[in-house]
């Protein structure tokens, strides 16, 4: 296992085609360097990323979401052994909450799964949402793309805790795991809020628990209620106790089973498309963003037209059309020196 170190330098320019190779040849110090590069929005990292992204597309990217405390990184933590037993050499992106001091990780999976340390076939990374809502960081579909040229697969993807409005690891993963547990009722909830809709394979953890069987029962109910599409893919439900390691086959199956039926149908390229459309709609806005702060201008000038307008001596909507008029000519010269 590796990680990047707190205090990595830049790689400079004129060495680019240089580090490039080494990530390309999976040196997991260079994709260390890589990913703390892209995770820190660095100015190289835009270019690194198109250097890398011909050599992409390759990695299954498994997804495992559900509440805080279904044993989400227990279950992940079962998912390397087996596909290590199996010789794969596989990755994990571990998203955890932000500190509200330095927008660093706090919950630290790396620490949970230290088992894996001195194995150099499996890479797991942890990386902060940074407030970013929907259960993955900014970052993540880069840092998943780093891992992918480096010849990880699988990469799974273990989210916060989901709720409602917290399901954007469909639109990153190609198979996206639910895990549940019997005995809450907001599980149930949960499901009734949209992560029926996003799960390609259901997860019921701690199986030894009462309840168990209403809890399966209410998810196929569910499903029944939700039926759609003749010959369209049904989520299985697998039993585990992740503790002990029950059931991780049969979780691995079912991936493979889904990775299959995609592979076999246009539901895969369908999403595929949706997954890309998700990762330019980012990539624009992080552009636009990063724009937008630079037309603000410094602290004072940024202050000062703030103060403005909160007295109300310059127009709101009149301001943000001035700053987009700059943010699109200011974007246009760039472009224009870049092709000179």
């Amino acid at each position: 296992m590796s990680s990047s170190p707190a205090n990595a330098p830049s790689p400079a320019a004129p060495d680019l085609d240089a580090f490039v190779a080494r990530v390309l040849a999976g040196e997991q110090r260079a994709g260390a360097r890589a990913m703390r590069l892209v995770d820190d929005r660095a100015p190289v990292a835009a270019e690194l990323l198109r250097r890398l992204h011909p050599h992409t597309g390759k990695a299954l990217v498994v997804g495992i979401t559900g509440n805080p405390g279904s044993g989400k990184s227990t279950l992940t933590d079962q998912l390397v052994r087996a596909y290590r037993a199996r010789g794969s050499k596989v990755a994990v992106v571990a998203v955890d909450p932000s500190s509200p001091f330095s927008g660093g990780a706090i919950l630290g999976d790396r620490i949970r799964m230290s088992a894996h340390a001195t194995d150099p076939d499996v890479f797991i990374r942890s990386v902060a949402t940074r407030g970013h809502l929907g259960g993955l960081s900014a970052s993540t579909f880069d840092v998943v793309q780093v891992l992918d040229a480096m010849g990880y697969s699988p990469i799974f993807l273990e989210t916060v805790g989901v709720g409602q409005d917290e399901i954007d690891v469909v639109r990153v993963a190609h198979t996206s795991v639910v895990v549940l547990v019997p005995g809450l009722g907001d599980d149930i909830q949960a499901i009734k809020a949209g992560i029926l809709e996003i799960a390609d394979v259901f997860v019921v953890n701690k199986a030894d628990r009462d309840g168990i069987e209403r809890t399966i029962k209410d998810i196929r109910g569910l499903q029944a209620l939700a039926a759609g599409v003749e010959g369209a893919w049904t989520p299985p439900v697998v039993r585990t106790i992740a503790t002990r390691g029950d059931g991780v086959d049969e979780v691995i199956a079912a991936v493979e089973a889904h990775a299959a039926f995609a592979e076999a149908s246009s539901y895969a390229r369908d999403r595929a498309r949706l997954r890309m459309a998700h990762v330019l709609e980012s990539v624009v806005i992080g552009r636009l963003r990063e724009r937008y702060a630079a037309a603000l201008g410094d602290e004072a000038t940024a202050t000062a037209r703030l103060d403005a307008l909160l007295a109300r001596d310059r127009d709101l909507y009149a301001e943000a059309d001035a700053l987009l008029a700059q943010v699109l000519a200011d974007g246009a010269r760039t472009d224009g020196e870049e092709e000179a």
